[in-house]
């Protein structure tokens, strides 16, 4: 039996959003995506470790307090005196959320492969990386296929988010990158809006049509937001409808997503439970401001399950 259930790895940020648009009011929370999937599963019962660096910092202090608090294992994050702590700034308007960044030279961003020395990525049944832990930089990059290659070589199982950032990378190295991380990932986690820009395509079938034919090998769960996720096995298709709530802020929603959904297959959920549960854990994410404060707990889950 693994020791953890998820171990992730990416950047964490610290997150200052706006709570009411046009006004220069800002809550202070945190963020990352990656960060936000193992806080969501850890909310849900499973147990979670995370893989990083953080600032020598009151930021970086912040963020290992959150991770403990949370239950989350921080014995693989790194304090790097070299960086500092990356944040962003969220604001929202008639067309959705921006997010502005200020991450360049971030203690995340300075990973190397030498951090998974502590093997906990061969501890785990999930490997939980995404397109924005590959974008941050070169080394960062490197660290993830690392780890990729040392959780295949365990029989850790690969989840990848798309978690596209073109402010991060020009389009390109983007596609060229996520193609070929996605043939090494047991679960692939792209989205409507990310995929779009790396096809070309706005249908969803066309749109795993592509991804298949760029050798993705396992479970391919197509995030269609408030419109649900289609599962494609590699033998069929199923859509599964999403689950409707007024949102006043969809910051973390497909973080959540990703960590509920995880979290319920270490559980034992099939592909159809486990994904019904995380769109409807991901809507509730979106009904409060910031990407963490708002992730719900399985009581919250179950209950707004059981209203049918």
């Amino acid at each position: 039996m693994a020791d953890f259930d998820i171990v992730g790895l990416g950047e964490p940020l610290i997150e200052f959003n706006q709570t009411q648009a046009g006004e220069r009011q800002y809550l202070q929370g945190v963020g990352g995506d990656t960060s936000n999937a193992v806080i969501a599963a850890a909310r849900q019962g499973a147990r979670c470790a995370y893989l990083t660096r953080v600032g020598d910092d009151a930021f970086g202090e912040q963020l290992l307090e959150l991770w403990r608090a949370e239950g989350v294992d921080t014995q693989g994050v790194l304090t790097d005196s070299g960086g500092h702590t990356g944040m962003y700034f969220v604001q929202h308007g008639p067309d959705g959320h921006v997010f502005s960044y200020l991450r360049a030279g971030s203690a995340a961003s300075r990973m190397q492969p030498d951090d998974l020395e502590l093997g906990l990525v061969e501890r785990a049944r999930f490997l939980h990386v995404s397109g924005i832990s590959l974008a941050i930089s070169a080394s960062a990059c490197d660290t993830v296929f690392a780890a990729m290659a040392r959780a295949r070589a365990a029989g850790t199982e690969v989840s990848l988010d798309s978690n596209l950032r073109l402010r991060l990378w020009p389009l390109a190295r983007a596609r060229a990158i996520l193609r070929e991380a996605l043939t090494q990932a047991d679960l692939f986690l792209p989205s409507m809006d990310d995929l779009r820009h790396l096809t070309g395509h706005e249908d969803p079938e066309r749109t795993l049509d592509w991804i298949r034919e760029a050798g993705a090998p396992g479970v391919v769960v197509l995030k269609l937001g408030k419109d649900g996720a289609v599962i494609d096995d590699g033998e069929s298709r199923v859509r599964v409808p999403g689950h409707p709530v007024k949102a006043v802020d969809a910051t973390g929603a497909g973080d959540c997503f990703a960590g509920n959904l995880l979290a319920r297959r270490c559980l034992g959920d099939d592909w159809r439970a486990a994904v019904t549960y995380a769109n409807v854990a991901a809507a509730l994410s979106t009904q409060g401001y910031g990407a963490v404060e708002p992730l719900p707990r399985a009581e919250a889950v179950l209950a707004k399950m059981a209203e049918g």
